[in-house]
């Protein structure tokens, strides 16, 4: 799961303050078919860079069924981990499961009817995507995986050097980390194809979050990360960012700026479910 400037370090604050914004965004149809598809019977359902738990929050009260959940929640950060096994809702049983999800293979998969990631693909190499679409694929594995970047983004009203901004931070969420190139933008289509040529059926659908006067604290610490990350990227755009900041916080505080970010939900099958 991403922070506020693309950075995979999340403190908690960044996550309590853009939950709402993701329930409201996420795909409903794509859960819904995901519950439809799912086997009789207790689940077993893995998330993947689960943060403080917003995926199970919001996605184990629409799997609810007979037989129960249990949830083995991944994630590096023990901090995080442990607020997010507590933060389960009433019924659902978890458990933590640190350690570098990339490394999930198929036979750690066996047994799991669903797996779900929030935010997280983006922050993947693409050798690491189309690993976990083969493992997820080879153990059977539903996937539904939502929220990740898609680089689309508008600004109402516009500004000279939105596009200039918008195109320095989609590089930065693409740059290499410690020999790592990540995916960025990229990650949707990117893992489309991985499933697509791992044999599962994909369906995607749009979950933009819809920043606005209803939302300004998050809307100003989208803006200051995605600014301080372009000029991160590129030095030269810090000559013109103090008086970028100040003309779209102008905009915020006058309640006339609004933001649409977009992102991908995603809902992969296997062949022999699909």
């Amino acid at each position: 799961m991403q922070g506020a400037a693309g950075n995979p370090v999340c403190p908690p604050e960044w996550l309590a303050l853009r939950e709402p914004a993701d329930a409201d965004a996420r795909s409903t149809a794509l859960a819904d078919a995901v519950r439809d598809l799912l086997l009789p019977g207790p689940l077993l359902v893995r998330d993947l860079g689960c943060g403080t738990g917003s995926m199970g929050r919001w996605l184990a009260p629409r799997l609810a069924r007979p037989g129960g959940q249990h949830w083995v929640l991944h994630d590096r950060d023990p901090v995080v981990l442990s607020h997010a096994v507590a933060s389960l809702p009433g019924g659902v049983t978890g458990e933590a499961g640190p350690g570098d999800l990339t490394g999930l293979g198929a036979d750690a998969l066996a047994g799991t009817s669903l797996v779900t990631a929030s935010a997280l693909l983006d922050l993947l190499t693409a050798d690491e995507m189309d690993a976990l679409a083969a493992a997820c694929t080879a153990a059977g594995c539903p996937v539904l995986f939502t929220l990740t970047v898609s680089g689309r983004v508008r600004l109402h009203p516009e500004d000279p050097l939105d596009a200039e901004i918008g195109a320095a931070f989609d590089d930065h969420q693409r740059r290499d980390e410690n020999g790592r190139r990540m995916l960025g933008p990229d990650a949707p289509a990117a893992a489309v194809a991985a499933f697509a040529r791992h044999g599962a059926r994909v369906r995607t659908a749009d979950s933009p979050w819809r920043l606005g006067p209803d939302r300004p604290a998050l809307l100003r610490e989208w803006l200051a990360g995605r600014l301080d990350a372009a000029c991160a990227q590129r030095p030269g755009l810090a000559a013109h960012a103090d008086a970028y900041r100040d003309r779209r916080e102008r905009a915020l505080d006058a309640g006339e700026l609004t933001v649409a970010v977009g992102h991908t939900d995603l809902l992969a099958v296997p062949g022999e479910r699909a």
